[in-house]
């Protein structure tokens, strides 16, 4: 999914011809003819996430200045680039005063267009990225700061925005790189609780014979090595939030006590001789199918229903493919911000390779790729090269290349180069002038199977389009998310030759 860019022009010639600039420029478009609708399109409970505005200066009703002093009001962090028929200083430092990231003058070109989006969305990420950062650290994350534009990620959010206003008890479920961590602290930051310790804790790094003494304490000289007085995890977040990471590592003997202490809102330190009042809010996590655990007798079913009153499942990333471009676009200003490397982008052929990965690793091992490339690239903008744990996901195992003989990404069968991708800016909007034939029957006269024919199309638009995935979307009249879920599913019939003869 590339960025979200709203046009607010009241001069209905002026608005098409930069929709069609930004659409050029590779990005999805928002068009309002009027101040009040660009800020009904910004603040709307339904809204659709708007990275950036091109915004008019001049118009009737609410205008430029207006919209932008209604923007600062609502607390909106989107950068705005402002344009104005008259260049003058004055209307350019009061629009920078007021909060504009950057102007331009009308007849902007789709150059300079392409520019000053470029600055305002990598400045824009960078800001977020530091927010984010520094809401970690002061304990403030929110559900603002989780980077999705998933219709699978909604659903969650949503549930989890529920949570967090109560103290009902969360498990947090998810393959090892989701963000499950984030969630919890999203969910603490967000609640009564936000301003009382969030203290973490991974269960599975604690030595079995630690495990008691680090939850609820000990007191000095209970055990060898104990020279001193500790608190435990409990008493430390008490009044706040405790997170124990990968809770289905918990020996059974901890678990025994961790379920008195929920049922009994006590702990005793181990060597103590009372227990200790403790008010905490517990959210748990783990990688694991919790409930196979209790089945195969590893974890108790008392203590797995007490953790699980309310279960979230985050969706690994390969089920949210949408997010990635703007995940690889916050990670590459963070890093290119900290290893001081002028880097502007990533280029379409690699947007549009990543997003076709699994990602067994999720998040953590995107993020990790990204801060790989930039510190390793010798170039101002990343290309497929810089990703060699990209090349490595798509080639298949052994007794899987008779199945996929090629990348669906690739070509299709009836093409016979593959045209090199570009970056973003570059996207075709007329079609090119040579034109692939699709073949209706087989070699013995009969159709081909209609999974089969789409399944081409959709090649070739990938080809055509340079592998610019809302491109293609947008041209096929079909949603992102069918678009992935097509490719998936081409992926996994693809026979060995991928021609149409070989489908009879």
């Amino acid at each position: 999914m590339t960025a979200t860019i709203l046009i607010a022009d009241d001069d209905a010639v002026a608005r098409r011809l930069v929709e069609n600039m930004v659409q050029k420029c590779g990005y999805e478009t928002v068009v309002v003819d009027s101040g009040d609708a660009a800020i009904a399109a910004l603040t709307a409970v339904d809204a659709q996430a708007i990275d950036a505005v091109v915004l008019d200066l001049v118009m009737p009703g609410l205008d430029g200045m207006g919209v932008l002093a209604k923007i600062r009001e609502a607390g909106l962090n989107i950068p705005v680039i402002v344009q104005t028929a008259h260049g003058g200083i004055d209307n350019v430092v009061s629009a920078m005063r007021a909060g504009a990231q950057d102007f331009v003058v009308k007849p902007v070109g789709v150059e300079r267009l392409q520019v000053s989006l470029r600055n305002a969305l990598n400045a824009s990420a960078l800001k977020g990225e530091l927010q984010r950062i520094r809401h970690a650290k002061e304990g403030r994350l929110t559900f603002a700061d989780v980077v999705t534009r998933s219709e699978t990620m909604a659903a969650v959010l949503r549930t989890a925005q529920k949570a967090a206003a109560s103290t009902i008890p969360v498990l947090i479920e998810g393959e090892s790189g989701v963000g499950k961590e984030l969630f919890a602290r999203a969910i603490h930051g967000s609640g009564e609780r936000k301003a009382k310790p969030f203290v973490a804790v991974n269960c599975g790094a604690i030595p079995d014979n630690l495990v008691e003494s680090i939850l609820f304490g000990h007191e000095k000289g209970a055990f060898t090595g104990a020279t001193e007085r500790h608190l435990g995890k409990f008493v430390e977040a008490s009044g706040g939030t405790l997170f124990l990471d990968e809770v289905g590592e918990l020996p059974l003997a901890a678990q025994v006590k961790l379920l008195r202490a929920l049922q009994e809102g006590t702990v005793e330190a181990v060597g103590g001789r009372k227990p200790v009042k403790v008010d905490v809010r517990i959210v748990s996590a783990t990688n694991r199918k919790l409930l196979d655990h209790v089945k195969n007798g590893k974890f108790r079913e008392d203590l797995f229903y007490r953790l699980h009153v309310l279960p979230l499942t985050i969706p690994p990333l390969r089920m949210r493919r949408e997010d990635i471009p703007h995940l690889l676009r916050h990670f590459l200003a963070r890093f290119c911000a900290e290893e001081n490397r002028p880097i502007t982008g990533i280029s379409g052929e690699a947007m549009a390779h990543l997003c076709q990965l699994e990602w067994p690793g999720n998040i953590r091992q995107l993020e990790n790729a990204v801060y790989r490339a930039v510190v390793m690239s010798d170039h101002d903008q990343l290309g497929l090269a810089d990703f060699p744990v990209s090349a490595a996901q798509s080639a298949p195992a052994p007794d899987e290349r008779n199945r996929h003989a090629e990348p669906l990404i690739v070509g299709p069968a009836f093409h016979s180069t593959v045209p090199t991708m570009v970056s973003g800016s570059e996207i075709p909007i007329a079609p090119l002038p040579s034109a692939g034939t699709l073949a209706m029957l087989t070699s013995s006269g009969e159709m081909r199977p209609l999974e089969e024919m789409e399944s081409e199309i959709i090649r070739f638009a990938l080809s055509h389009y340079r592998g610019q995935m809302s491109e293609v979307a947008r041209r096929l009249k079909i949603g992102r998310s069918t678009l992935y879920r097509k490719l998936d599913d081409a992926a996994a019939d693809d026979p060995a030759s991928g021609g149409a003869d070989e489908a009879s």
